[in-house]
This record gives C-alpha cells, structure tokens and sequence, in this order.
C-alpha cells in the first residue's frame, strides 16, 4: 500500500488492521450487546452453561424477556443452544468474537 504522505519508516506495511469480516463480526456483536442487561446475560454465560428460568431467577427478569435476550444473543453467534433432557441449556459461544468481548469485558472491570 503506497501512502500520500510517509510518516512511519514503515508506512509501506500494514499488517495490523483487522481483516474485514472481524470487524464486521466485532461490530455486529457490540450491537448485539449494546442493551445492559444482554451484556449481563453474555457476562454470566462465559462463566457457566444455563437454563431459562434459571437466568430469569439471576437476573430478575421474565423468562420472555430472557428469551428474547437469549435469540438475540444466539443470532448474533456469541451463545449457543443445547436441549439436556426437556430443557434447553445455553453458553457463551467458543469462537474468537465471543473471547474478544469476554477479554474487554474482564479489562473493563478492572478500571
């Protein structure tokens, strides 16, 4: 990549963006956790796999409310779905957006 002006030595390598399809992954996940209480769900699905009613008892919320939450979450590719019996078991999703926003979550706790 040739540069209009040269302010680095090494202006001509560019190697440290983030490919395309990351940052849309990224920002498609930010969205998907811009509500507070989505960002506390995700927050307790990294820790431990749960149920429904389970997360609505945590959370104080209804289990429609959680439920809505959780398509949200489950669309935007950062928690899975696993039935165990008659109940449906959700966690954070093991892929690389999932461990990026689990780190800026741990680093922002730390402020």
């Amino acid at each position: 990549m040739k540069l209009p002006h040269k302010h680095y030595k090494d202006d001509d390598k560019i190697d440290f963006l983030l490919e395309e399809d990351m940052t849309e992954n990224i920002s498609r996940a930010f969205k998907h956790l811009g509500d507070p209480k989505r960002l506390q769900i995700f927050w307790l699905l990294c820790h431990r796999k749960e149920c429904v009613i389970n997360i609505a008892a945590i959370m104080d919320m209804s289990s429609p409310a959680v439920s809505h939450h959780l398509r949200i979450l489950k669309l935007a590719g950062l928690i899975s779905a696993k039935r165990e019996g008659k109940e449906m078991f959700y966690k954070a999703e093991d892929n690389k957006v999932s461990e990026f926003l689990y780190n800026i979550i741990l680093k922002s706790k730390n402020l």
